[in-house]
């Protein structure tokens, strides 16, 4: 009787825990999606698989204003915001399906539209539901065949991601770009964006408005060469970057990967037009580095022709030949104007004075370890083919040599040129014969 009873009590124990297990596993498969029947209060989350990554309401510092957002492990790495320019005034917020189960949308408390993932042109006969990838990638995808509709890593806020792509297409013009915030406690699109530009040879460009701000200058393959090695320690951690070309080279676009899953990191672009690379490992954060850290880092910030070096003082010199185009403002520390060339070059004294193209022709000087200028012209020519192809055309002023990318080649005024202590290429800028006797 009683082995009986202790059996019996046996079946009732497993019995509870069985059906405990699966209402544990049907309540965590509710925190990370987002279904036609389900909805998302203000106070509630969903979560990606491994929980590194959520859904939900915030309000950011100085502001009672409720946003929906994803967040890396704490509302402090707010990745991706969706009602960026309308916010609720309180907490009657939702996050869900709309009608036509072809949507994702934030209403407020009298149920208006406040924010719409917007998927137009489509009618689907399958369930759609919304779920958060263990990237930090906001989905919506067709239960049935699996097929993404919408996603958030094609609609960005002011944060790069790995595994996310910053593009452009030749073609359309479309963009697919960061925009900072307004302020730190403003989500609202701000005035700097960062973009794939230069797709020749592409590099990474953040913007202020219409004017640019700062540049990566361009990849070779395993690097941005444009900078600073303090940031490629970063390196360590990834598989790399990479830039890929597609719809027959129209589509232009740039990723980044990590080692493995135990390491993180963001680009995010802030309401100052700062960079800033912040790393995770095993989810604590372990650097943090911003790519401005000095005025060389701003774009052309000694003007056309200048050299900015931050460990000179003045910080600003021309360029080997040239000289301030207004000495006075120089002598300011004034540096917008720029500096011009002393002696023409010789087929400018062919061209205008009508000298013998038979004189000493003109040769290069190499500054070494530099961020080279904007606007480059690539081609696939070894080293001595590069300088004699830049020797021989008349509008050539300056070329380099990366392994990667081959022959780089600049016309007319060289803009945005940094001196780096360690890395950069050496850059070899062309001068008329007199001033390399001057220079040796």
């Amino acid at each position: 009787m009683l082995v009986l009873l202790v059996q019996v009590n046996m079946l009732h124990i497993l019995f509870f825990l069985s059906t405990l297990y699966m209402m544990i596993e049907i309540g965590s498969a509710s925190m990370y999606t987002i279904t036609s029947s389900q909805l998302i209060k203000d106070s509630e989350t969903i979560s990606s698989n491994d929980d590194a990554f959520k859904l939900g309401f915030f309000s950011p510092m100085n502001t009672t204003n409720r946003y929906v957002g994803i967040w890396y492990l704490n509302q402090s790495n707010i990745i991706w915001v969706a009602n960026r320019e309308k916010p609720l005034q309180d907490s009657s917020g939702v996050i869900t399906m709309s009608d036509d189960n072809t949507n994702l949308v934030v209403l407020n408390g009298q149920k208006h539209v406040i924010w719409s993932s917007n998927v137009s042109n489509f009618a689907s006969n399958f369930n759609v539901t919304a779920h958060l990838q263990t990237t930090g990638n906001l989905v919506l995808q067709e239960d049935t065949t699996g097929n993404i509709i919408w996603e958030s890593f094609k609609h960005p806020s002011d944060a790069f991601l790995p595994n996310m792509s910053i593009s452009t297409n030749q073609r359309t013009g479309e963009k697919v770009k960061l925009t900072s915030w307004k302020t730190p406690s403003d989500p609202a699109i701000g005035e700097f964006s960062f973009s794939l530009e230069r797709l020749n040879a592409p590099e990474i460009f953040v913007w202020n408005q219409t004017k640019p701000y700062w540049r990566s200058g361009p990849f070779n393959g395993q690097v941005f060469i444009g900078l600073p090695s303090r940031l490629l320690y970063i390196s360590a951690y990834l598989n790399g970057f990479s830039i890929s070309r597609k719809d027959n080279g129209s589509l232009v676009e740039t990723t980044y990967t990590l080692l493995n899953s135990s390491f993180f990191a963001t680009a995010v672009v802030n309401s100052e037009g700062k960079l800033i690379y912040t790393s995770w490992m095993n989810k604590h954060q372990v650097g943090t580095t911003v790519a401005q850290q000095n005025e060389c880092d701003i774009y052309g910030f000694c003007g056309l022709n200048g050299n900015c070096d931050s460990t000179n003082s003045p910080i600003c010199t021309c360029l080997t030949g040239f000289e301030p185009r207004n000495v006075d403002e120089w002598n300011r520390q004034n540096w917008i104007s720029g500096c011009v060339r002393r002696t023409s070059l010789q087929c400018e004294r062919v061209k205008y004075n009508g000298s013998e193209l038979g004189g000493k022709e003109d040769g290069f000087v190499k500054l070494e370890m530099t961020k080279i200028p904007d606007f480059v012209q690539q081609s696939y020519l070894f080293v001595d083919e590069c300088k004699t192809q830049c020797l021989n055309n008349c509008n050539c002023t300056a070329y380099a040599f990366d392994n990667g990318i081959r022959c780089l080649t600049w016309s007319g005024n060289l803009i945005d040129i940094v001196r780096f202590s360690s890395g950069g290429i050496d850059l070899y800028i062309r001068q008329a014969y007199s001033e390399l006797r001057e220079y040796s």
